[in-house]
């Protein structure tokens, strides 16, 4: 077995899992030590020296790969990885919610991308915290012009869209100039701070900001935790149905985040958006390559909640997905 697939590949099912991030850094940094090694030079400089990168587990993975098995850590994790299944599921064209190294994300805008391509996607977004969330290093206006310089010169096989994960502040406005917003393909809009406000507070700061006229998706709307190392935490409080109808009203997609420890918004929420004629955008969240497979858990609940695949935007083709992202 090519050992740096065996190292990508371990890293990538790290990162589904939501493993440390540590974790499959170490295995991708293994991966990048190595390129470009043939298999006897390889061989030969792990038997008799230490390759900068490549620790304990990572060598005996290359080992194993290189005497020709399948190595046992590799095996381990495929034993553990399981698709929930549903016919939704490869109708997805793209994922319009995911982060890089720009931010909280482990893994730059190429792999990335990579990443995505080798899911069969036609498309990917780029959408990156914006500057109010500091612990995740969002961008000001100045790096996210940087960004997009960036993302200009990349040569893709699938197209990259030039997005944000915007917060929505407290008093309902995007956080980030008119100037950037106007120049982005896609703008998710996210809740990220004061989750515990009063009801009609958060009401109206939602609405505030999806009648503001520059959102496509409103992103992991209640803000809950279900499960993981962060623990839990409850929805926010907000009047959904009102919410709901103003993204209706102007077009704004409603997030079905696929992060298992969100699954957001709940169940009966989808029902109320459903009611009140949302479209939807199933998205990964994803922070790192691995996590954008995470795609088939938000399919899977779509499906279950009997959400029409017509009124899902990432299962539209890109000319039309382009037609509806340029009305904003």
């Amino acid at each position: 077995m090519d050992p740096v697939a065996a190292l990508t590949e371990i890293a990538t099912l790290l990162e589904r899992e939501r493993a440390s991030k540590y974790r499959s850094k170490a295995f991708r940094s293994a991966a990048a030590a190595i390129a470009g090694l043939t298999a006897d030079e390889l061989g030969d400089r792990l038997r008799s020296a230490h390759i900068a990168g490549v620790g304990d587990t990572s060598r005996a993975v290359i080992l194993q790969a290189l005497d020709g098995q399948v190595p046992d850590y590799l095996a381990e994790l495929r034993a553990r990885y399981s698709v929930t299944e549903s016919t939704l599921r490869p109708r997805l064209r793209g994922d319009l919610h995911a982060h890089t190294d720009w931010s909280d994300g482990t893994a730059g805008i190429e792999a990335m991308i990579d990443a995505a391509a080798a899911l069969g996607h036609e498309y990917q977004a780029i959408t990156d915290h914006s500057p109010r969330l500091r612990v995740a290093r969002g961008l000001t206006a100045e790096r996210l012009a940087s960004q997009l310089d960036v993302i200009d010169t990349i040569e893709a096989p699938l197209r990259i869209l030039r997005g944000i994960e915007v917060d929505i502040l407290e008093d309902g406005t995007l956080d980030q100039t008119d100037e950037m917003l106007a120049r982005l393909d896609v703008v998710v809009g996210s809740v990220h701070s004061k989750l515990r406000s009063s009801r009609e507070d958060m009401t109206r700061r939602m609405i505030r900001a999806i009648t503001a006229g520059h959102m496509h998706v409103l992103g992991h709307v209640t803000g809950q935790l279900v499960s993981g190392e962060r623990g839990t935490r409850p929805p926010s409080e907000l009047d959904a149905r009102a919410v709901f109808a103003a993204c209706a009203e102007h077009g704004v997609a409603v997030e079905i985040n696929s992060r298992p420890e969100r699954a957001d918004p709940p169940d009966d929420l989808i029902g109320i958006a459903m009611e009140e004629g949302c479209l939807f955008a199933i998205d990964s969240d994803a922070h790192a390559p691995g996590q954008l497979s995470l795609l088939d858990h938000g399919a899977a609940r779509a499906e279950a909640c009997g959400v029409p695949a017509q009124r899902i935007v990432t299962t539209w083709p890109l000319a039309r997905l382009e037609a509806w992202l340029a009305r904003a």
